[in-house]
């Protein structure tokens, strides 16, 4: 079983490097701030091995968006869950796929259903949809 990495432990550590980074620790996810989110998220995969992003996905909270990443460690067997929320008028959080391919998919998948945006990814454009579908189907104000 894979051990789900606490984020108030993981904030503590990540503290010392980048303490301007954390918006918020809790006992299951790290929250993080978006304009540093980059430099924590290289943080996160050089020092506790994260190696492979088994998740990414987002949520429309009604006056934002949360983005949401579930990282993993092959070798160590751990997890953790990490969230970046972005504001409804600037829906954008930057791309992690420098750092993870698997994050290519994923990132799209989000831009083209939910609307989030990802600055430095090598080709955001729609996945499922077609290029002059109006909207994202998946935001709580799509009609």
């Amino acid at each position: 079983m894979t051990l789900s990495l606490s984020g108030v432990e993981v904030g503590d550590r990540l503290k010392q490097r980048l303490p301007q980074a954390i918006e918020l620790a809790d006992g299951c996810c790290l929250w993080l701030k978006r304009e540093h989110f980059l430099g924590a998220a290289g943080w996160l995969k050089e020092t506790l091995e994260l190696d492979y992003l088994t998740n990414l996905t987002a949520a429309d909270v009604g006056d934002h968006f949360e983005v949401t990443y579930h990282f993993t460690s092959v070798e160590r067997n751990h997890s953790l869950m990490v969230k970046v929320q972005c504001p409804r008028q600037d829906a954008q959080v930057p791309s992690v796929v420098g750092l993870w391919c698997g994050a290519d998919l994923q990132e799209r998948e989000v831009y083209d259903l939910m609307g989030v945006s990802f600055p430095g990814h090598p080709r955001l454009k729609r996945v499922f949809l077609w290029e002059s579908f109006e909207g994202h189907p998946l935001r709580k104000d799509y009609l």
